[in-house]
């Protein structure tokens, strides 16, 4: 393996894992990057205009792609499905928290997480 190789490999853990770790595993813990004054991922959507049934529909979404980017770690056709997928949702995270006038701090974390996906998606080439 290349050096360019392990930085893929780290980058597409980083982010699956995290984005595992959010929906997973601390849904229910209040953070500063979260939407509002929400203290969970559901009140986060509500906070959004968002239903409880889309909360799930992207949970489900965003679970799915993460496990499809672990999956690219062995299958590496399957990481432009993983890394496109979740940067498109995590420009609505961005939209969302411009559309309810968060602080610019918030939407950093999908902000970093759309980077580094392109960085995975390009170094994949």
């Amino acid at each position: 393996m290349t050096f360019t190789d392990y930085v893929i490999v780290a980058l597409k853990l980083i982010v699956a894992l995290s984005i595992l770790n959010v929906w997973l595993i601390q849904p229910k813990k209040k953070t500063k990057w979260r939407g509002g004054d929400a203290t969970t991922i559901i009140e986060e959507f509500k906070a959004y205009g968002l239903s409880e049934t889309f909360c799930y529909v992207v949970g489900f979404l965003k679970v799915g792609l993460a496990l499809i980017l672990l999956a690219s770690l062995k299958f590496e056709n399957l990481t432009l499905i993983g890394s496109i997928g979740l940067s498109l949702l995590l420009l609505g995270s961005i939209a969302m928290h411009v559309k309810i006038k968060d602080p610019l701090f918030k939407s950093f974390p999908a902000f970093l997480f759309i980077v580094l996906n392109l960085i995975i998606i390009l170094l994949s080439q």
